[in-house]
């Protein structure tokens, strides 16, 4: 469900009201997914945005943003959120966006302002990052952001949920309802269970191996790296078959799979396009890193996501702003993409052929 199909009773805030949640220390905009593009996932829940309602911390929120998690701006409006327009929570001097925004939108950004949003395919436009660097934007990717115990948080949130969606997907996929072969993933008494083939590794592919063992499917991990499984192992158990990529058992499996499911190995893989053949007829087929099956659940996204986003904001209300967080948090510093009219991210500077500077001395030059 899209914003442009919501209808709603609050009409957005007066410009006043919103100029006084302006003067708060921290003042947030958040603002809702495209009409026209597929995302569906959003940052914060009403009650997340009550807890930083509570600590001071200033929200305005676009009219019908929460609408693709099915919250009605009133239950914002409930927990401290004023309702606004689009172009007035752009105007916020930190806004917060699911995915990263386009560059008309990032214009109408005060200059000098922050956005934090999750990494896309975007950022890697040169539309989009000229239009950060021309109004002095400092942008920020949860996604690329550690805490304090160096774990990617945002991220394992996220290879969480998109394994265990990634699961439903196939589920659903095999019913005859999802135009499958009409079959359960666990085997029931005289037939065995269908057969889970996963190729790759990571946490997203833990989490669908997870998922998976607990439909009583039968479940096998494939990587190119022997480290990496045997560390998989000592997770899993032995309800996984953990094997090596090797052509001739790759082969075998592929063949006897009802569902294949693709990742990020370890090493360089490229699916072997002559295994296609090879395949059933029904086979369920998904590479998990285009399809992002979190889409399908946002407001389990939203609910975890802002669990560990009220610590974040708390922490940053701590250390006076998010200029404060930025200058003594290396984790936060991981996750820059621009500061003050500055390619921080030295990947996208290279895919684009930009150059880039270092955030740490950036930082360190500004102080």
């Amino acid at each position: 469900m899209k914003n442009s199909s919501t209808k709603n009773t609050l009409e957005p805030q007066e410009q006043t009201e919103v100029m006084d949640m302006m003067n708060q220390s921290i003042s947030i905009g958040i603002v809702g997914n495209y009409s026209d593009g597929y995302e569906t996932r959003m940052l914060l829940t009403p009650e997340a945005c009550g807890m930083l309602t509570s600590a001071g911390i200033g929200i305005c929120m676009e009219s019908g943003a929460g609408s693709d998690i099915s919250f009605p701006d009133e239950k914002y409006a409930e927990y401290g959120v004023h309702i606004v327009t689009r172009d007035q929570a752009l105007k916020s001097p930190l806004v917060l966006s699911y995915a990263s925004l386009k560059a008309k939108d990032i214009k109408k950004m005060h200059k000098g302002s922050a956005l934090l949003c999750l990494m896309d395919k975007s950022l890697f436009e040169e539309s989009t990052i000229k239009a950060l660097l021309a109004h002095r934007i400092t942008c920020g990717c949860f996604d690329n952001m550690y805490s304090h115990n160096d774990e990617p948080v945002f991220s394992n949130i996220l290879d969480e949920i998109n394994g265990r969606a990634a699961i439903m997907y196939a589920e659903e996929a095999l019913s005859y309802l999802g135009g499958g072969k009409g079959v359960l993933l666990a085997g029931v008494a005289g037939i065995n269970p269908c057969e889970i083939l996963l190729i790759g590794m990571g946490n997203d592919m833990i989490a669908a191996a997870r998922a998976a063992t607990a439909t009583g499917a039968r479940v096998t991990l494939m990587d190119n790296d022997t480290s990496t499984l045997q560390v998989a192992k000592e997770v899993l158990g032995n309800q996984v078959d953990t094997i090596a990529i090797h052509p001739r058992v790759l082969s075998n499996k592929v063949k006897s799979a009802d569902v294949i499911i693709t990742g990020t190995t370890t090493r360089q893989f490229e699916f072997p396009r002559n295994l296609s053949a090879a395949m059933k007829e029904n086979v369920y087929v998904l590479d998990i890193n285009e399809t992002q099956p979190s889409v399908s659940v946002p407001r389990t996204v939203a609910m975890a996501l802002s669990n560990a986003l009220v610590n974040f904001f708390e922490e940053m209300a701590i250390k006076n702003g998010f200029n404060g967080m930025l200058a003594t948090t290396p984790g936060v510093q991981y996750g820059i993409i621009t500061y003050e009219g500055k390619l921080a991210d030295k990947l996208i500077g290279s895919y684009l052929g930009m150059p880039s500077i270092d955030i740490a001395v950036m930082l360190s030059a500004a102080n």
